[in-house]
């Protein structure tokens, strides 16, 4: 696959130390939002040279260069995910934390609506919902 996150590191001139690629295997494999510390956890148990440190350097690089996209979901902890993972919007359980991610035709047929009616060409957005689960009857 030609189109992970070292690969895209590289394209665009960035020395990858083996560190750099743990952390980009790393990111890549996650399914979920990591935040920095999640992100150390998970690369020193596969590299014990991994400082926190590292781990805060190379997602500010990777950000920087277009790679990550910084997620801040209100909690003060800010997340990351694939800046060219598949396009969705995020709905953020107040009570867990919990990220769920979805897509909605509706949802994205009303933004290009309301861009249009305002005379615009909609070139991207970020949709987060906040809410507390139902109560079951």
């Amino acid at each position: 696959m030609g189109n992970t996150i070292i690969h895209r590191c590289e394209a665009k001139g960035l020395r990858m130390t083996g560190q750099r690629r743990v952390i980009a295997k790393v990111l890549e494999d996650s399914d979920d939002h990591p935040d920095v510390e999640e992100l150390y956890a998970r690369a020193s148990a596969i590299d014990a040279g991994i400082s926190i440190a590292t781990v805060y350097r190379t997602v500010k690089l990777f950000e920087e260069a277009g790679i990550l996209d910084k997620l801040e979901f209100g909690d003060g902890r800010a997340r990351y995910e694939d800046a060219e993972r598949d396009h969705h919007d995020h709905l953020i359980d107040m009570n867990s934390g919990e990220v769920i991610e979805f897509v909605d035709a509706e949802i994205e047929a009303l933004q290009e609506r309301i861009a249009r009616k305002l005379g615009y060409e909609l070139r991207g957005h970020r949709l987060e919902l906040y809410g507390v689960p139902l109560k079951k009857e």
